[in-house]
C-alpha cells in the first residue's frame, strides 16, 4: 500500500478509537453499561424507560393502515435471510478449510440485544428482533464474500465503490498487475486478514 494511504488507514483507525470513546460515554449518560456482553440499566433508567412504554393496543390501534397492508410484504423477506443464512453457511463450512481462509464468525454478526429496553412493547421487540436478524445475516454474508474476495480476486475496481468491506484498501490498484500477482502468491499459506473491529 503507497505511504500515504497507510497514514490515511492509520488515522482511520484512530477516528474509529475516539468513535468507541464517546460510545462509551454516551453509554454512561444513558445509565447503561455492558457486564460480560449483559446489558445492565440503572434502576432510575428502566424506571423512566417503563414510562414512556407505548402499549401493544395503543401501538396497533394507532399504526398507520399503510403500514399494516405492507408488514406482510416486509416478514415475507424471513425466507431469504434464512435461506442466505443457511447458505453462506454451508459454503464457508466447505470452501474456507480448503482454502485456509479464517472463518467468519457468525455470532459477531447477528446481534439481539434491543429486548433488553423497557420503552419497546412486545410487536415492537419483534420488529427489531426481525431487523437485526436481517441486517446482521447480510453483514455476516457481505464478511464472507469479502473474504472470499481477498482470496480469488483482490483488486480495486476503477470505479469508485460506495461503502467498501474493510479489506478493500489492502487490494492491489486496478491495473497493477505486479501487485496483483504478488497478492495472488502469497495467499499459498492462507488468507492472512484483520479481525474487522467488534463492538464491545
Amino acid at each position: 500500500m503507497p505511504p500515504q494511504l497507510d497514514v490515511l488507514m492509520e488515522k482511520l483507525r484512530a477516528v474509529e478509537a475516539e468513535i468507541e470513546v464517546e460510545l462509551a460515554k454516551r453509554r454512561e449518560a444513558l445509565r447503561y453499561h455492558l457486564e460480560n456482553r449483559r446489558i445492565v440499566f440503572e434502576k432510575e433508567a428502566l424506571r423512566l424507560q417503563r414510562a414512556i412504554k407505548v402499549t401493544l393496543g395503543r401501538y396497533i390501534r394507532d399504526a398507520n393502515p399503510w403500514i399494516i397492508v405492507t408488514a406482510p410484504v416486509i416478514y415475507s423477506l424471513i425466507v431469504a435471510f434464512v435461506l442466505l443464512d443457511v447458505m453462506v453457511m454451508i459454503y464457508q463450512a466447505i470452501c474456507f478449510p480448503i482454502y485456509k481462509i479464517p472463518k467468519v464468525r457468525r455470532r459477531d454478526y447477528l446481534v439481539f440485544d434491543r429486548h433488553h429496553l423497557a420503552y419497546l412493547n412486545l410487536l415492537e421487540k419483534i420488529n427489531c428482533a426481525y431487523c437485526s436478524y436481517g441486517n446482521g445475516v447480510i453483514a455476516f454474508a457481505r464478511e464472507v464474500a469479502a473474504r472470499t474476495e481477498v482470496y480469488w480476486c483482490p483488486i480495486k475496481h476503477a470505479r469508485r465503490v460506495l461503502g467498501p468491506h474493510p479489506h478493500y484498501q489492502g487490494f492491489a490498484d486496478f491495473g497493477d498487475a505486479e501487485a496483483y500477482r504478488t497478492k495472488i502468491d502469497s495467499m499459498t499459506g492462507g488468507v492472512k486478514l484483520d479481525e474487522p473491529n467488534q463492538a464491545p
